[in-house]
């Protein structure tokens, strides 16, 4: 797989940390980076092109799991992860994700091509525009009814379009079960864990099934992709961690609902 050139090693070194940094920071797993940089590496390759998007969510999630983790252990230093709420959020992550993946190999790669595109666009008008007055914070435990409800559609957003899935769980988790930001990232985080590692494998397993297999992948995920990129994102997700109760995020995620709004215009058009 004659992928990586030297000019591509330094753009994929230079995403992966992007990605690996914005999970720690916001906790939002970094799919929504790595997988726009999984589709133009996959398709600079030649792979299939039935098999391109699949492959990306597959392989993103696979990036995540470690990512997140990195990302989980920095908050629970800093106390910032409630060990019992992750517990039902995690049952729930895990039965969203595999629904979510179900979903996904049952549609083709350019109806998920296009679909991304949009989540993107969305998410990046939500963090630009969108800015709910929250509820003051609840000092009582949540409902684990709650609790499940949120980690399901945590994961089967996750699962279904190959990212972290933070970008709908932080905002569940402040406005539905009223945690206070730190904790509901550090609660994303692991969450993120639980939901990546069930969606990759459901891609493992759906793509098993996949005619011309692309070299060096595992059903949906390409080993050797995720071998390279993973341990940059690991780092970077530390970094991030400890930025993240140091400074202002509001610049931060007007220039990142920027860029996710660039990057939907360009995977949709």
């Amino acid at each position: 797989m004659e992928i990586f050139t030297p000019a591509l090693r330094c753009l994929t070194a230079a995403f992966a940390t992007l990605a690996g940094f914005l999970a720690g920071l916001l906790g939002i797993g970094g799919g929504v980076i790595l997988v726009p940089l999984f589709l133009w590496l996959f398709h600079l390759a030649g792979f299939p092109q039935d098999l391109i998007v699949h492959t990306a969510f597959g392989t993103s999630l696979c990036v995540i799991v470690p990512t997140a983790i990195s990302s989980t252990l920095g908050h629970r230093k800093r106390g910032n992860v409630a060990w019992h709420q992750v517990f039902y959020l995690a049952g729930g992550g895990a039965l969203g994700a595999i629904i979510g993946s179900t979903l996904a190999a049952l549609l083709t790669g350019s109806i998920l091509h296009t679909a991304f595109g949009a989540m993107q666009i969305l998410v990046g008008l939500k963090l630009l525009f969108f800015h709910p007055r929250l509820l003051p914070e609840d000092q009582s435990p949540p409902q684990k009814s709650a609790l499940i409800l949120v980690g399901l559609a945590g994961g089967a957003f996750s699962a279904f379009f190959g990212v972290g899935g933070g970008v709908i769980a932080v905002p569940l988790m402040l406005m539905v079960l009223r945690l206070p930001i730190h904790l509901a990232v550090g609660n994303s985080s692991a969450l993120i864990v639980v939901s990546a590692f069930f969606g990759t494998l459901s891609y493992i397993a759906h793509g098993f099934s996949a005619i011309n297999p692309i070299p060096f992948s595992f059903g949906y995920v390409n080993l050797l992709v995720a071998a390279i990129v993973a341990p940059l994102t690991i780092v970077a997700a530390r970094l991030g961690v400890r930025l993240a109760s140091r400074i202002s995020q509001d610049k931060m995620i007007r220039v990142f609902a920027l860029l996710l709004i660039l990057i939907g215009i360009k995977l949709i058009i």
